[in-house]
């Protein structure tokens, strides 16, 4: 069988996180949804998405294809459900279509959901991301799904010397070091992934995911639910954040109810507010809306797109979308959005040409011994392109 997972028709509501990976690649638990459906699946997946995307997310055709929702995450009921499907049957939950099996033909021709598809409902109950701050709200149930996956029958390496270890549930893989830290998983599993680091005097409550070759910095202390995605480092204090991967804040400052995309920094001493001082909830900024709605959130900090930075002692007012490759710095609270492509701060922004953002990405990669190859920078041109014809974004 040939899957192909689809953007969902509201994935603007996960802008700006969206401009630069289809749905799929959205990082919450331990790992991507993606990597969760092909650990189900059993084999590798292609995307339905958006043109300029697809040249880095090929979609793969078939004569014979299901299509899975990008947003919902999988369990086992639901995947036995979808593999049960006949050609021109769809599996949903209401409106919500969860996959479909059509042929090459129907494939080639269509233009948004397919009609006469025979719908069945499904049996199984499922996590499904519609909106940018449940990446973190839902990220509780994501690290223990997860977790329960990719420890199963399978034996933990030791932590290493003079930790203190409480509860059972931490899992630790190969590589991984772990020195003179504080680690409690009674509240949620831990896991750390291959060749992560945790340094002495680190404090951490689970639900929490190290993925690999991460470092969480001298003195750290984080409350779960936290991932910190791959190749990144944390410092500092963190509450229920995720960090997609490839991204930094390393030194002191608090980051709360936050989703941190990949190839960001946060300099040193950095704040993030996350709860309003009147206590009510909070508000953020809508791209498909185009203007702030209510999350139902008490607690909301900052959703931060790739590639984007702040200087030291930067201050994020409660509720703060920055887009993709926008530099901040200044003293006093920041604007609730700011743009992609903006340059500035408190005093007024600048336009950031997207050459010089090409730039400064190429010499990041280069510090990590990576390529930023042609399709990277015709993404982030086509990036800046659609929030050049829209200033709202």
């Amino acid at each position: 069988m040939n899957y192909i997972i689809f953007d969902h028709f509201k994935r603007n509501s996960l802008l700006p996180l969206t401009f630069t990976r289809p749905v799929a690649d959205i990082r919450i638990g331990i790992t991507t949804i993606r990597e969760k459906w092909e650990y189900f699946l059993g084999q590798k997946t292609s995307s339905l998405t958006e043109e300029y995307l697809s040249y880095k997310f090929p979609i793969v055709k078939a004569d014979d294809n299901i299509l899975i929702n990008g947003s919902i995450l999988p369990n086992q009921k639901m995947v036995e459900e979808i593999n049960e499907l006949k050609v021109d049957q769809a599996l949903v939950k209401g409106e919500v279509i969860i996959a479909m099996r059509i042929t090459a033909a129907e494939l080639e021709g269509m233009e948004g959901d397919p009609g006469g598809m025979e719908e069945i409902e499904t049996a199984s109950a499922y996590l499904k991301v519609n909106n940018s701050w449940e990446i973190f709200s839902l990220n509780g149930e994501a690290i223990r799904a997860d977790y329960d996956l990719i420890t199963k029958g399978r034996a933990s390496q030791k932590p290493g010397e003079g930790n203190q270890i409480i509860g059972n549930d931490i899992f630790i893989e190969e590589g991984a070091s772990i020195q003179g830290a504080i680690i409690n998983s009674t509240t949620g599993p831990v896991y750390i992934g291959r060749d992560a680091e945790i340094m002495e005097g680190s404090v951490i409550r689970g639900p929490f995911a190290l993925c690999e070759h991460s470092i969480v910095k001298m003195g750290a202390k984080i409350y779960g639910p936290t991932t910190v995605g791959p190749f990144s480092k944390v410092g500092g204090e963190l509450n229920n954040v995720v960090i997609f991967g490839y991204s930094n804040k390393a030194h002191d400052g608090f980051l709360g109810n936050s989703v941190i995309g990949e190839w960001c920094n946060l300099g040193a001493d950095t704040n993030t507010s996350n709860l309003k001082n009147n206590y009510d909830t909070v508000r953020i900024w809508s791209y498909p809306d185009q203007t702030f709605i209510d999350t139902g959130l008490q607690f909301c900090g900052l959703i931060m797109g790739d590639h984007s930075k702040c200087g030291i002692n930067t201050m994020f007012n409660t509720g703060t979308v920055v887009g993709v490759s926008s530099n901040v710095f200044g003293s006093g609270y920041q604007r609730n959005f700011i743009p992609s492509f903006n340059w500035g701060g408190t005093k007024g922004f600048n336009d950031f040409p997207v050459k010089k953002a090409i730039e400064i990405a190429r010499r990041v990669y280069n510090r990590r011994d990576m390529d930023f190859d042609r399709t990277e920078e015709e993404i982030l041109m086509a990036v800046r392109e659609l929030t050049a014809m829209n200033t709202s974004y």
